[in-house]
């Protein structure tokens, strides 16, 4: 017999990550049974530069003191980097980010989220999903069946629940980053300056396709430094990747390695075993990340910044407006809509931005130099920049202000949402 798992009162959270995770906990807050699923127990790993915007601290106030349980480590100093050398040191009056290890950070949100009253279910790996008028079912690889009004699925870049359900058939290679990294002990690899974050952009390997005309590499390289390891990587938008890179995956990331060696920026050597690949959403949301009785949250609904390629923050802010939409008592028939038009409403702007954002330094290389230059000659600007990361200023305020410091890029903004005709990169869509 098949054993079905879950009340049927019960909301489904699908992935115990930062999302998920976030979701279950504000549900079990108010009072509702939630179910936490996860194919991984936890503490588990997680390919992940591991770094979070102190403005996350200001979105979720128990944060901070829930983090003093794991290692962190702060930072207030960062490297930029273009693909002609040059580059910038931009520095925060406190700390301006968090680094983290997935390790540590995910079991914590987990044990926030059971600590409030939600049942977590590991070692299940969600292989079909259904949904009729009133529930979605969930089936398990070893056939156990779930069964609840609403599912909040947080199961990643490569979300199951979203592609059974159709909700996200596949997305397009120009809307995911390979993004290439190890985390490694310091006694084995270490930065010579871990108070920086150090990040390049337009970085282009020494043996790779040379990149036409003006434009730029579609990547990014990366050192976040942590307390007792360090995480290092490339990332590329993986159409560029397949066209222009022609060397395996770990072996650009041993050469980036041995290259910041050379420079007297690392000690050490790569380690195989710490290296792990993995996809993330760079294009930008889905349209709709709902669809009837199902939301999908973090990577899953390609919550990610395009430009910075940072997802925790996202992950957990569209967790926590899953579970404020699937704990409302309207009609379910609105239930998609309104989770929507909420993530619109607090990220969608700034997550719009950053693809275009994106696209347009990428096409010239000339634009990231000038980014670098301006982070000296507009004090101004990179302060503004700054308040927004460090959770003292919102992103509406600080787009009004660029925009009105800066009517080119205005125009420039309007111009690449005209040109792409408003549509978002995202999955194919049938």
């Amino acid at each position: 017999m098949i054993a079905v798992s879950s009340p049927h009162e019960s909301i489904i959270v699908v992935g115990a990550g930062p999302a998920g995770a976030t979701a279950a906990r504000s549900l079990a807050l108010r009072g509702i049974p939630v179910s936490l699923l996860d194919r991984a127990a936890f503490p588990r790993n997680k390919p992940c530069g591991g770094g979070i915007s102190r403005r996350a601290l200001t979105r979720f106030p128990y944060l901070e003191r829930a983090l003093s349980q794991i290692k962190t480590h702060a930072v207030s100093r960062l490297y930029l980097e273009g693909p002609d050398g040059d580059a910038a040191i931009v520095e925060s009056d406190g700390p301006a980010a968090l680094m983290i290890r997935r390790v540590e950070f995910d079991a914590l949100l987990v044990s926030l989220a059971t600590e409030a009253g939600a049942e977590l279910v590991t070692g299940v790996e969600i292989v079909q999903a259904g949904q009729d008028d009133g529930a979605v079912t969930l089936v398990a690889r070893d056939g156990r069946r779930f069964r609840a009004p609403i599912v909040i699925a947080a199961d990643g870049v490569h979300s199951v629940v979203a592609r059974r359900l159709g909700i996200n058939p596949g997305w397009r290679a120009s809307a995911v980053a390979l993004d290439m990294m190890e985390e490694t002990p310091r006694s084995m690899l270490r930065d010579v300056d871990p108070s920086t974050l150090w990040v390049s952009y337009g970085f282009n390997p020494s043996n790779a396709t040379p990149v036409k005309e003006k434009s730029a590499a579609e990547g990014y390289a990366y050192i976040f430094p942590k307390r007792d390891h360090v995480n290092i990587g490339i990332g590329y938008v993986l159409a560029h990747f397949r066209a222009s890179v022609d060397r395996s995956p770990y072996d650009l990331q041993r050469g980036f390695v041995a290259s910041l060696r050379d420079r007297g920026i690392v000690v050490g050597d790569s380690v195989r075993t710490n290296f792990t690949p993995a996809l993330i959403p760079v294009g930008g949301p889905l349209r709709h990340p709902a669809r009837g009785r199902v939301l999908l949250a973090g990577d899953a609904g390609g919550f990610v910044n395009g430009f910075t390629a940072e997802g925790i923050y996202y992950a957990m802010v569209t967790g926590e407006l899953a579970a404020s939409a699937a704990a409302s008592k309207r009609d379910v028939k609105t239930l998609a809509d309104r989770y929507r038009r909420a993530c619109d409403y607090e990220i969608g702007a700034e997550l719009r931005d950053s693809v275009l954002i994106q696209r347009y330094l990428f096409a010239d290389r000339r634009r990231i130099a000038g980014v670098i230059r301006g982070t000296r000659r507009e004090p101004a600007t990179t302060r503004a920049i700054l308040d927004f990361a460090v959770g003292r200023r919102s992103y509406r305020s600080l787009r009004r202000g660029l925009l009105a410091r800066s009517p080119v890029l205005a125009g420039r903004l309007v111009w690449e949402r005209l040109r792409t005709n408003f549509v978002v990169p995202g999955a194919h869509h049938s």
